[in-house]
């Protein structure tokens, strides 16, 4: 794996940012290093990052916060949190805000990389053939066969239907745009085919109903939000 990594620190211990920034330079990584959640952003906003680092603790804005700004313009970006708590509550409320890992204080600088590189190992990683099998709660979905392993046997998904579902389950928890969905999938957002796409939804829904915990969510004036209750 290259180390020819873009990072964004946000550290406002200054001497342990410094400190960071020295170690990570010297192993081939490129990093940001600022002093803030707010400042941290505004970088993010305006440059291309691989890897995030943020502290939990910061002035103006805190790491927490930060990451869920971050998770509402990029998604898969990893993001790995320092912080000299080590309570479990903060650490699932990390993971729940969509972070990777979570390194508590204090840490060794070669158990710091350790966990930059297995992230990156995993995001890097090659979907193998045949691999590519999402569960649904309890429902098997190969998109790239567009077949539903239901209960009463397999379903062979039409196309449309399988770009839709697609679409959801890759925004799972986020609202998917109606109009940015229609063009995506049928060409036009007109009057029509915005028929044909709710008339769609009500067949995956129907076909997902075995699943009680699976629900997609009607957002007003806006589109649709797939969403598996825990």
């Amino acid at each position: 794996m290259s180390n020819k990594l873009n990072i964004i620190l946000a550290e406002d211990d200054e001497n342990l940012g410094l400190l960071l920034k020295t170690f990570l330079s010297s192993k081939g990584f490129q990093v940001e290093l600022t002093r803030n959640g707010k400042s941290a952003f505004e970088k993010f906003n305006t440059s291309t990052f691989d890897f995030c680092i943020f502290d939990v603790m910061m002035p103006i804005m805190d790491g927490f916060t930060l990451a869920k700004e971050i998770r509402e313009i990029d998604r898969k970006v990893p993001i790995l949190f320092l912080t000299a708590k080590s309570l479990k509550e903060d650490k699932l409320e990390g993971f729940a805000i969509g972070a990777d890992d979570y390194l508590t204080k204090p840490f060794s600088m070669e158990e710091l990389l350790a966990r930059i590189n297995a992230i990156m190992r995993r995001v890097e990683a090659p979907i193998e053939e045949g691999s590519n099998t999402l569960m649904i709660g309890k429902i098997a979905y190969e998109p790239e066969l567009r077949i539903l392993h239901l209960e009463e046997g397999d379903k062979k998904l039409t196309t449309k239907e399988n770009q839709l579902l697609s679409m959801l389950v890759k925004n799972q928890s986020e609202i998917l745009d109606r109009q940015a969905t229609l063009r995506a999938i049928w060409g036009d957002d007109n009057y029509f085919n915005g028929r044909s796409m709710d008339v769609y939804i009500a067949k995956l829904r129907k076909l997902l109903k075995e699943d009680e915990r699976i629900e997609i969510m009607n957002v007003h004036g806006k589109g649709f939000k797939f969403m598996v209750k825990a």
